[in-house]
């Protein structure tokens, strides 16, 4: 069953011998020369996994990968039961919003420590379990670094994540993630981060400044 079309892959909820699967499938670009297309969904199939694992061993939840076919260029992973932070975070009292989001910096900390840039942190992203675990999903676009600018973009993202998702809160919700995120980076290095972020969002206005038509005198 199809439950989400993306621009680089499909994912399907699947039964895979006996149990309950996300079968992740890239998709072919048909503007892409076909060996080369071929090379590079085998070659995106095979990091992603490598890039869960690492994570893992950060000491963030992903999913168990189960099978990784770079032929057809699938992914057979864990389906984690439980609702995406986006579902339920702006309905969580004052107190556990904050927990959570702390949380989650922590995690996001842990994965920048091990030099793993995420690439998509959104709240779409993270599934709270039952259990009270959030699990980090969807490492498609994922990349070893531990450059400054990709940690700056890599938190940038999820600062924009907030304010055009859950924009009530999103300063606040931001400001938690920080607070988790200094625990584990240390104070240091989250102001560099942070200066970071400041400079990503100067160039973005600069950017858009020019890009808009000059005003009659």
């Amino acid at each position: 069953m199809l439950i989400k079309r993306g621009a680089e892959a499909n994912l399907h909820l699947e039964d895979w011998h006996g149990r309950k699967v996300i079968m992740k499938r890239r998709l072919s670009k048909k503007y892409r020369v076909s060996k080369l297309d071929k090379e590079i969904r085998s070659h995106r199939t095979l990091r992603e996994p490598q890039h869960i694992h690492r994570a893992k061993e950060a000491g963030v939840p992903t999913p168990t990968i189960l099978m990784v076919d770079t032929t057809d260029a699938t992914i057979v992973m864990e389906f984690i039961e439980g609702k995406q932070v986006k579902q339920i975070l702006d309905d969580l009292p004052s107190k556990e919003k904050q927990d959570l989001c702390r949380h989650i910096g922590k995690l996001i900390g842990r994965l920048h420590n091990h030099g793993i840039i995420h690439s998509d942190l959104t709240t779409s992203n993270m599934i709270l379990t039952p259990h009270g675990r959030v699990v980090f999903v969807d490492f498609g676009l994922s990349e070893r670094s531990k450059e400054l600018e990709a940690r700056g973009v890599d938190l940038h993202l999820m600062k924009r994540a907030f304010q055009s998702t859950h924009f009530k809160y999103a300063r606040d919700c931001f400001a938690a993630v920080v607070e988790g995120y200094s625990q584990i980076i240390g104070d240091s290095e989250t102001r560099e981060v942070l200066n970071k972020i400041g400079e990503i969002e100067r160039r973005g206005r600069y950017v858009s400044e020019r890009s808009q038509p000059a005003k009659n005198a």
